[in-house]
């Protein structure tokens, strides 16, 4: 999400033949999502997956590999939507639950058998006619309809399905993918996913990875869109618009897909045109780029924020270039790798932060030390100090300052403790060791005493969990 030095608010139809593509994900599913947070009651997935920032977003029990989701929008903001998610049970359940907040629930059906439904708060608890074995494969179907509304975060700031003059800025980090479709909405449980969006003719339905075709019938227009890698549901947009389009293919073999409101067309279009040379630059820094398909989304929204949906970054306004590198680089750290646990969010934010840094230092701009200098010499009553980067107290911190600035300066004092070339090495093996996948600080700290060969533990404890200024070593 977009830094908040630029944005104070904050950082920052159903068509046949299908074939659903399943996400493996190279972590340890069932000790992440079944064993994780508040233990179940015997055969009860946990109605949270124990994140102590938001102790009720995700669930125990299971596991979801898979999320087809059809939706329905209409021009008066009315969502018809049929969410069909193929899942893995991590332990025994008679009961489980999905995330859910503010629509109207049809039904619910497990492996083709209506299931026991009841709300509570942004809970569906689903109760299936017959009891799931742990390690077995099923499908839950729910069919929902309402206009969707955004959540209220901690922080004061708007996220979720946001309706916009022409449709809705769908941004949902940290918790707003409940508010339009029911979801496992943790980052430790990452999917693959299917869009059909319909809409009527005229709009746009931008969603995550590539585009499988659109179709317009009878004033309405489908758009399907499938994400093959494994994607948190906070990264996943189903963002709609009037938009003007623009689609190609990179020398990498990249395909780019960038959907711009025509208000903010002009200023966007000299920054969207570097979007190839800023993925080539950070593939080099970072290692191959882990997606098939980038791209942007430039809403005229005004929400206050960007955010890194997967594979297409979505921008409420025309972006700058810096910004453009701090969302572009996410799709390494906070996409590909992605967080354990919301008090972590310095290994997204702090790493999109030093690549801005290091993009000024390579084009023309402050170098690093510049930076960091000019940040250090903030005097010690300064918010870049309030709490620790990497032990931000609550989800109202968690998109503050401390946790980027702060999170880029721990980065640059390892910088000059290992020395740039075992530093990008760091950064490269971070991404390639975890790709599609889960990290820790913990991890991070381990990975870099091993290609540096350094005790780093103290270096890592004054920048990121020391409270108030640090003292400089």
């Amino acid at each position: 999400m977009t830094s908040p030095r630029r944005q104070p608010a904050r950082r920052r139809t159903t068509v046949l033949g299908r074939r659903a593509v399943l996400a493996t994900v190279p972590v340890a599913v069932a000790a992440l999502v079944g064993a994780a947070g508040p233990a179940g009651t015997g055969t009860t997935g946990a109605a949270g997956a124990g994140d102590p920032y938001f102790p009720l977003s995700g669930n125990g029990g299971y596991h979801v590999r898979h999320y087809d989701l059809t939706l329905r929008y209409q021009s008066d903001g009315r969502l018809d939507g049929t969410a069909v998610l193929t899942a893995r049970a991590t332990q025994p359940l008679t009961r489980f639950d999905l995330d859910l907040k503010g629509l109207t629930v049809g039904g619910v059906e497990v492996d083709r058998t209506a299931a026991g439904v009841k709300r509570s708060g942004q809970e569906l608890v689903v109760t299936p006619r017959h009891a799931l074995r742990a390690g077995q494969d099923f499908k839950v179907t729910v069919t929902y309809h309402g206009t969707p509304e955004p959540v209220t975060d901690p922080d004061g700031s708007a996220d979720g399905w946001i309706p916009t003059d022409d449709g809705a800025f769908v941004a949902s980090e940290p918790q707003g993918a409940m508010t339009w479709f029911p979801a496992n909405a943790h980052p430790k449980d990452k999917s693959s996913y299917d869009f059909t969006i319909t809409v009527p003719k005229g709009r746009t339905a931008v969603a995550n990875g590539d585009l499988l075709g659109q179709r317009t019938a009878k004033g309405r227009t489908t758009f399907r869109w499938r994400e093959t890698q494994p994607m948190a549901a906070y990264l996943a947009t189903a963002t709609i618009g009037t938009f003007q389009v623009r689609q190609y293919t990179t020398r990498d073999g990249i395909r780019v897909y960038d959907a711009v409101d025509p208000r903010e067309a002009k200023a966007a279009a000299p920054v969207l045109k570097q979007l190839p040379s800023v993925l080539e630059w950070e593939s080099k820094l970072f290692g191959p780029y882990p997606f098939t398909s980038a791209g942007a989304i430039v809403d005229h929204a005004k929400v206050g924020y960007a955010l890194e949906t997967q594979t297409r970054p979505l921008y409420d306004s025309a972006p700058d270039i810096l910004t453009l590198v701090h969302e572009s680089a996410h799709q390494w750290y906070g996409d590909s790798v992605s967080l354990t646990s919301w008090k972590d969010i310095w290994l997204n934010e702090g790493f999109a932060t030093y690549a801005e840094w290091l993009y000024s230092e390579q084009h023309g701009g402050a170098s690093a030390q510049k930076t960091f200098d000019e940040l250090y010499a903030r005097p010690a009553g300064n918010e870049l100090w309030a709490y620790p980067a990497g032990a931000p107290g609550s989800g109202e911190n968690i998109f503050g300052t401390p946790v980027y600035d702060r999170g880029a300066m721990a980065l640059h004092e390892l910088r000059k403790a290992v020395g740039d070339r075992t530093f990008l090495a760091i950064l490269r093996a971070w991404a390639a060791e975890h790709r599609g996948g889960h990290g820790t600080t913990a991890q991070f700290v381990r990975l870099a005493e091993q290609k540096s060969g350094k005790p780093l533990d103290s270096l890592f404890h004054t920048w990121l969990f020391t409270k108030g200024k640090p003292n400089k070593a």
